[in-house]
């Protein structure tokens, strides 16, 4: 079985890089050719159907039937003028990734003919099967029909030969079956409860847009390493395999030069993604070995979610080209560096203002600190449902550990602004301010310096930071949608705007100035908020204590955080601001439970078969080999030298005896306790019986079989190490 292992090896340090056919053109020219953005609708579509596309993406209304074929009429010519024969509704799923169900161009006419058609119906609405994606229990198998619908604000796109259409997937009856559908109504609360509260500060202002920027983290390894690993083909990542003698202690790799074969890859990526309207900016080492970063500017976010899962994609397909696998999952290798994807989020104004970016005078600073506050009341009330979009079962090996911020949701602000805040705090009262009051703080919220960027620092622990004019979160996994966390985010800061303005208008009734009341609302919130800033080390124990004592959730088990989205406070948020439906909220939960109940089921089962099957008969095979070699020491030495040479080698023996008995015997209590948990119907409670009963043997059984790793023959073992993982390329 080794030969496999070794036969991956030699094939990998055979390879060479893969020549990439980059465009000898400057990125600039040929960025976005394969998308259908506006200057492309304004050469192939009519004047008549570009405004009422135009009008659609830009106020967010729909289009007639008839507008619709003039819009199809003009993109299947410039599709199949691209080289597109199949045409596809490209959607979200409640999985962990996209869908697509292609269909071509051609109909049959008059004669047999074939034509190319391709009318405003299937632009605007398809119906795929919706049978086998996950609901949550919004719909029976039976019945399968599920809708999809065009989503106007995202542009159409062509892959390959096929023309992707952004849309919204929803059941026969109307209920939300995927990511995008809610995201978009969250974004629409966000744009409005923002544009009322910015109306204080600037009439100009009609429309507000959140912006996201995604930080794609992600580690390397050659496909025929790959292919020796079956527990990274099935699971995703290593469910064995000890430490390499060298990993990331010396932290050189991170921003270190990257290595030829790689950037062939990079390069190759980057052009089909520039290819695709995706603007991806910063690439770099990671910390951990055979890590890596791509990073791309800030788009707004429903654009910026569908151009970080279509990243994903065309990493995945051209890393095949160069006989590379992408791995995704936050923590693929235990014992160094796993993976986020951190969003980077603000809110930017139709008149180019950024609101959390301070601005030149008291005026525009008195904006930002309005949107700063309550960004952080909103992540104070709103911490349970929040850690809870970025909860599952692959982050959960991810967060708490010493690379990433902890499963606590604290903010970060750095010194300059916690000041600030305490200073509002302390000198704002709910009685009228003294005209010495109201200079010092029109003077003190005036200063604040255009070089924040630099004083808020970068707290790398934390997983809420605010870095100058946005905030990072950094809690999102890498393999993870976007969106859940999104949804989550801009829903609780849209609830907590319209909060307060109802705060500030009540105020204002009174007869008090509106800069008072606002100062008013706003020392009101930071006290309130307190117990959400933290600015030290959010890795120390001291920390964790302190936040228990703050009554910040640190749950361990992943299905009681997924819980937290049904609180009262969580419901209120998203349920009572349009976002979810009852029913759509708790199908989305059931299918969460569900998911981590079925990864686990599969790590088990893939750990279970490798040990049986793979592990264990070489661990025999090696024990029987240095049982014939005490033997043979028997019959050719006396019993006093024998006792001297065959006592380390009968230690060993005992040691791999031990190992594997111990292997089978978990191996043995993991399949029942699955069992046990394979027939309880309640999914949450299937969930924790996962969580509880089954999931902690992986790490046992890991623990013995990493041991045998150590000792048996290096010829003989069946995997490639950690060390041919990391540091062969």
């Amino acid at each position: 079985m080794a030969e496999l292992r070794f036969s991956a090896l030699r094939e990998v340090f055979s390879r060479g890089p893969v020549e990439v056919t980059t465009p000898s053109k400057i990125v600039s020219e040929y960025y976005g050719e394969n998308v259908f953005d506006l200057p492309k609708m304004e050469r192939f579509l009519s004047k008549e159907a570009y405004k009422v596309v135009k009008r659609a993406i830009d106020e967010g209304k729909s289009l007639t039937r008839q507008e619709a074929d003039q819009v199809a009429m003009g993109l299947k010519a410039w599709a199949t003028g691209k080289g597109a024969t199949h045409y596809t509704h490209w959607f979200h799923p409640l999985t962990d990734g996209t869908a697509e169900k292609h269909d071509g161009f051609i109909e049959i006419v008059e004669n047999g003919q074939v034509v190319e058609k391709f009318s405003g119906e299937v632009l605007v609405q398809s119906e795929p099967d919706a049978s086998s994606f996950p609901s949550g229990g919004l719909r029976n198998t039976f019945e399968a029909r599920g809708y999809t619908a065009w989503d106007v604000s995202s542009p159409v796109f062509i892959v390959g030969t096929t023309l992707c259409i952004p849309t919204i997937f929803v059941s026969w009856t109307g209920e939300a079956l995927d990511y995008k559908a809610p995201l978009l109504k969250a974004l629409s609360e966000l744009d409005r409860a923002a544009t009322d509260v910015c109306q204080y500060f600037d009439k100009d202002v009609t429309k507000v847009i959140a912006t996201l920027g995604c930080e794609q983290e992600y580690f390397l390894i050659d496909d025929a390493l790959y292919y020796a690993r079956p527990d990274i083909v099935l699971a995703e990542r290593t469910l064995m395999g000890h430490q390499s003698s060298k990993d990331q202690q010396l932290s050189d790799h991170y921003f270190g030069s990257i290595s030829e074969r790689v950037m062939a890859f990079i390069e190759d990526f980057e052009c089909e993604a520039y290819k695709l309207g995706i603007p991806v900016k910063t690439r770099h080492n990671e910390v951990a070995p055979n890590q890596f970063e791509s990073a791309p500017i800030f788009e707004e976010v429903n654009l910026a979610v569908d151009h970080n899962l279509l990243l994903m994609d065309v990493m995945r397909r051209v890393a095949r080209k160069h006989k590379f696998r992408v791995l995704f999952h936050e923590k693929p290798f235990a014992g160094i560096n796993g993976s986020g994807k951190h969003n980077n989020w603000s809110m930017a104004t139709n008149t180019g203002v950024n609101l959390l970016s301070p601005g030149k005078n008291p005026k525009t600073n008195l904006q930002f600190l309005t949107f700063l506050v309550n960004v952080i009341k909103a992540v104070n009330d709103s911490n349970d449902v929040l850690r809870a979009s970025v909860m599952n079962e692959s982050n959960s090996y991810r967060l708490g550990g010493h690379e990433a911020p902890p499963a606590i949701i604290s903010v970060f602000l750095g010194t300059y602004l916690i000041n600030m805040l305490e200073n509002i705090a302390r000198k704002v009262t709910d009685k009228k301010m003294t005209p010495a009051q109201k200079t010092e703080l029109k003077l003190g919220i005036g200063k604040i310096p255009e070089i924040l960027l630099d004083n808020t620092d970068r707290n790398r622990t934390s997983p809420f930071a605010f870095t100058g004019n946005k905030f990072e979160f950094r809690a999102v996994g890498s393999s993870a949608n976007c969106s859940p966390a999104m949804i989550v985010l801009n829903a609780a800061v849209a609830y907590q705007l319209t909060q307060f303005k109802k705060d500030v208008d009540v105020i204002i009734k009174k007869g008090v100035n509106k800069d008072e009341a606002i100062f008013q609302v706003l020392k009101k919130y930071i006290l309130e908020s307190e117990r959400v800033l933290f600015e030290g080390d959010n890795y120390s124990k001291e920390w964790h204590a302190e936040a228990k004592k703050r009554k910040l959730c640190n749950l361990a088990s992943v299905p009681e955080s997924i819980s937290l989205y049904l609180t009262k406070a969580s419901r209120e948020v998203l349920v009572g601001s349009g976002v979810f439906t009852d029913k759509e909220l708790e199908s989305r939960v059931e299918v969460e439970y569900e998911k981590f109940a079925k990864k686990v089921q599969i790590e088990s089962r893939v750990l279970g078969d490798l040990a049986m099957n793979h592990i264990v008969p070489i661990a025999i095979t090696y024990m029987t080999s240095l049982i014939e070699n005490v033997k043979g020491l028997k019959e050719i030495y006396n019993n006093t030298e024998y006792e001297r040479l065959a006592g380390a080698r009968k230690e060993v023996i005992v040691t791999i005896s031990d190992h594997i008995s111990m292997i089978k015997k978990l191996v043995s209590e993991m399949v029942d306790a699955r069992r046990k948990a394979n027939v309880i119907e309640d999914n949450y409670k299937k969930a924790i019986a996962y969580e509880s009963k089954v999931k902690p043997y992986l790490d046992e059984i890991r623990n013995h079989i990493d041991k045998l790793e150590l000792v048996v023959d290096n010829e003989m073992w069946p995997l490639p190490k950690y060390r041919e993982l990391l540091f062969t390329r």
